[in-house]
């Protein structure tokens, strides 16, 4: 076996530009679509991939990547299945956190908030928009539980395609969106030297937004 690379040899040295307050939008979500905008015109594959931190009730944290679905004024929006581990989570602590990073443009967002379902209606809608292909893959697949081999996957995916032949697929009732409203909102700049710009809006009880530069 070859001898593995040590992860502390690896360097990357940032050298954007950097971020100021006086870039920055006195609105976060607006700040948000700047930035998301900007990345998508760079041409960044899956940029709305994020990781999503969720947590059990007596604080055992989980993380994995989900794809951003929607965002406006009322937060970050995405979908999956309400019987998953992460939905089974978020019923129990209802609050999660968020991460972006684009390193294409040497950017990270951060997001924490609390967390609530979407609509049947919205989570209908999305569900609708999706291709055929999926529709049927979120009722063949009984997401994060033990499965016997990938045969069971096929299987059920081949029954849900039968039942549902020639007719509109519905959503199914374990199935939906998740909204994460957000509490503060992050922006990270890379810099040299590891001398990172990072900037903190924080939602005040009358539902302004505050803004402080952190150190990195």
């Amino acid at each position: 076996m070859d001898t593995p690379i040590d992860p502390a040899s690896l360097r990357y040295d940032h050298d954007a530009a950097g971020l100021h307050r006086r870039d920055l939008d006195p609105d976060p979500i607006k700040q948000f679509a700047n930035w998301f905008t900007t990345a998508v015109e760079a041409g960044i594959r899956d940029v709305n991939a994020m990781s999503l931190a969720t947590a059990t009730p007596d604080a055992h944290p989980f993380v994995r990547v989900v794809l951003l679905k929607g965002f406006d004024q009322n937060g970050f929006v995405f979908f999956t299945n309400y019987e998953s581990e992460k939905g089974e989570q978020l019923e129990a602590n209802p609050h999660a956190a968020m991460a972006f990073y684009w390193i294409e443009l040497d950017r990270q967002i951060r997001i924490t908030g609390s967390v609530a379902k979407t609509s049947a209606e919205e989570s209908e809608r999305y569900f609708h928009s999706r291709p055929p292909a999926s529709q049927l893959g979120a009722w063949a697949s009984p997401q994060s539980q033990v499965i016997e081999g990938r045969d069971v996957l096929e299987t059920r995916l081949a029954e849900a395609t039968e039942r549902f032949a020639g007719k509109p697929i519905p959503l199914p009732p374990y199935w939906g969106g998740f909204r994460v409203i957000p509490a503060t909102i992050e922006f990270w700049q890379g810099r040299p030297n590891r001398l990172h710009d990072r900037f903190r809006y924080a939602r005040q009880p009358d539902g302004s937004w505050s803004l402080h530069r952190l150190a990195p």
